[in-house]
């Protein structure tokens, strides 16, 4: 139990102190409603004691002014309306708990996200409805009860799944830490796709020296283990305390406690069966290209390359993003080899993100690689000895003579992909790539904590893009792993065992697999630790045995009383 946790200040007293805390956003608020107006009216509300509006809550003097108005006006619960929870109801709680003031004690009501932003034309109607929301938070507040914070021991191990680039990046930063780390890599050797790359964009380095170094750095730590042509049959537990079971080529298994899970198992280059008439001779991909280049110069010195190949389309509508900068890199290695090569490139859109992956572009083009748009309703077609192509600019169908074609395919999602999905209960997108938990919040987390995702298993990724995932990755898992133990939210769902009917209907409905029946009492029981509060079994149970701390229906419905009168 955290320190604050045990303090409840003066939530015991049997008067109502609340105090509340308007904030002025600079002008993403106050721009928008009268946020005076809105403070006055919060002096009128029952149980407030005291109302102060801030130009920045979030910022050190308005956290300064919390944590004075609690001591000053013994003040014992606490609303701030301000912007998202999501960003900022720890900090508000943080000091709530630093004042002496038990932090579930503290109520926030949006006025931002909810109300000034979507009503930015109408000041008079968002100032009304910024009121009302204040009003419905003094209301939950009224009724909030002190909570306990949940803790639970932890392992300091975390397994990898995925030895490439990502993979090992994650690996070894974890190494780096001193953490036990369990590498598991369903190929006979570490390096994934990289092995069969040639040259990294936009510098234009060896992949093998690249790969082989970062090898070599994972493999020479004691403290790595590393799993080869093994797999990972069973996911249990939960943060801190996962079991995870590992099979070897030889059907061997073996059972690991980890605190942390990274999944980094990568994606692959798509092979286009039946598209611009591919056949793996004079008809290529993109990867295909780079392990020929590395087996020496082309011999090729008609190149065209065809991009968007099984990309963008009804079964792929998603830009692969890295198949551009790939085909601008090779298109330059086969000038560099031959000068005289000519090497053409039919694109829909050219992706080049990044000024050097835009210089790259441009620095082609110097070198006599020549582009054409074509059009989508009337693709290329490849013919026995020429590319017949519609360049929608001129109007006019142009041949172009090749000795080789290259097709820039997309990197899609591994095969197993759902199967791991449904594995360690992470969700994946309609095109399998696994989702994270918040593109910008928590861009290298799942929503199950203590799992955590770098590299192309989310989203295709560059070289450089994959070893800063592992690495973030790795950080991430290094905030849960160096902790002396997990303490969690104590806002999560309760059973009364003596209303549960055991009708397991709570089950069915939990996202994170949080609910047991216990067959010898014949009612269901809640994990506090694998819980999200997501509140779905406690809209589910017909006995309404199932409470949602912080939630109750006494706190729901004080706020729509409120609303309503």
């Amino acid at each position: 139990m955290s320190g604050h946790a045990m303090k409840k200040g003066n939530a015991d007293a049997q008067e109502t102190r609340i105090g509340v805390f308007i904030c002025h956003c600079g002008s993403n608020i106050a721009g928008y409603l009268d946020c005076e107006a809105v403070t006055k009216y919060a002096t009128t509300l029952p149980g407030v004691v005291y109302a102060k509006n801030n130009l920045y809550t979030c910022s050190e003097a308005g956290i300064g002014e919390i944590k004075s108005a609690i001591a000053e006006h013994k003040l014992n619960r606490v609303v701030v309306a301000s912007c998202s929870p999501r960003t900022h109801m720890p900090l508000f709680k943080s000091a709530c708990g630093e004042a002496g003031l038990n932090p579930y004690l503290f109520e926030m009501v949006n006025i931002r996200d909810q109300c000034s932003w979507v009503h930015m034309q109408e000041r008079e109607e968002a100032t009304g409805k910024a009121m009302d929301l204040v009003r419905m938070g003094v209301a939950k507040a009224t009724f909030l009860e002190p909570q306990e914070d949940i803790e639970s021991s932890l392992v300091r191990r975390a397994v990898v799944i995925g030895g490439g680039m990502a993979g090992l990046s994650a690996a070894e930063a974890l190494g780096d830490m001193g953490m036990e780390v369990i590498l598991v890599e369903r190929e006979p050797r570490l390096g994934g796709l990289l092995r069969r790359i040639n040259r990294i964009a936009p510098r234009g380095g060896s992949a093998a020296e690249l790969i082989e170094e970062r090898i070599s750095r994972v493999q020479s730590r004691d403290n790595i283990k590393i799993c080869l042509e093994s797999e990972v049959t069973a996911v249990g537990g939960y943060i801190g305390n996962y079991e995870v079971t590992v099979r070897d080529r030889a059907g061997q298994e073996s059972q690991e406690t980890v605190g942390c899970i990274v999944v980094a198992t990568g994606g692959v280059p798509l092979v286009p069966e039946g598209l611009f008439g591919y056949n793996g001779r004079n008809v290529i991909t993109q990867i295909e290209l780079e392990e020929r280049l590395k087996s020496g110069p082309l011999d090729a010195t008609r190149v065209v390359m065809i991009q968007c190949a099984g990309a963008r389309s009804a079964e792929r509508p998603y830009c692969s993003r890295i198949c551009c900068l790939t085909a601008v890199k090779n298109a330059i290695y086969i000038k560099e080899q031959n000068p005289e090569a000519d090497v053409h490139i039919l694109y829909r859109d050219i992706q080049m993100y990044g000024a050097e992956n835009e210089r790259l572009l441009w620095e082609s083009r110097g070198m006599g690689v020549r582009y054409d748009v074509y059009n989508v309703e009337r693709p290329p077609v490849v013919k026995e000895d020429v590319v017949e192509f519609y360049q929608p600019l001129m109007g006019q169908v142009y041949d172009l003579p090749y000795d080789l074609v290259v097709l820039s395919t997309p990197v899609v999602a591994r095969e197993d992909a759902p199967a791991i999905s449904q594995l360690m209960r992470i969700p994946i997108d309609q095109n399998n790539f696994f989702l994270e938990a918040h593109a910008k919040l928590r861009p290298l987390d799942f929503a199950t904590d203590g799992i955590f995702l770098c590299g192309s298993a989310r989203y295709p990724a560059t070289v450089g893009e994959a070893r800063a995932q592992g690495l973030g990755a790795a950080s991430r898992a290094g905030t849960v792993l160096f902790k002396d133990k997990l303490v969690t939210s104590a806002l999560v769902a309760a059973i009364n065992p003596e209303t549960c009917v055991g009708c397991q209907g709570c089950l069915m409905v939990c996202p994170y697999g949080a609910i047991r029946f216990d067959t010898q009492r014949g009612v269901c029981e809640v994990n506090t630790i694998l819980c999200k509060g997501c509140g779905n079994c406690a809209s589910t149970c017909p006995s309404q045995s199932v409470v949602l701390k912080g939630f109750s229906p006494k706190q729901l419905l004080s706020q729509i009383r409120v609303m309503l009168s």
